[in-house]
């Protein structure tokens, strides 16, 4: 692990991609923990910001990045991540979290997709 350069928080860029379309789902961080985690186990691990505690891509909604590859960038500072995704990877129910198109001046002009799944029914508190 210590050939990847790691931010001033322990955390590397990574972007999760859909192995078989190229389709972009999702950018998350990890940490060293997260990153081993995620080759060994052939599962995404994350490390997540704001609750400052490791997650696992589909532990409550079942809809999990199961990894085909993991690669790095030639200055070894982002992570791609190639995965078959079951189910949507965004948590707002959609296939991919990049589903806002913009406008010129950077406003949200439309969604892209139809969501795959309700987060109500699948995030029940």
């Amino acid at each position: 692990m210590e050939q990847f350069k790691f931010d001033d928080k322990g955390l590397i860029t990574t972007v999760i991609q859909d192995a078989d379309s190229g389709e972009v789902l999702m950018v998350a961080y990890m940490d060293k923990v997260a990153l081993e985690r995620t080759l060994t186990e052939k599962k995404t691990v994350f490390y997540s910001r704001s609750r400052q505690k490791y997650w696992v891509k589909g532990e409550s909604s079942g809809h999990v990045q199961s990894v085909r590859q993991a690669l790095t960038d030639c200055d070894r500072d982002a992570v791609l991540i190639k995965v078959k995704q079951t189910g949507g990877a965004c948590h707002l129910g959609y296939r991919t979290c990049f589903v806002h198109e913009l406008n010129e001046k950077g406003q949200i002009t439309k969604v892209t997709q139809d969501k795959v799944f309700d987060p109500d029914q699948v995030y029940k508190a």
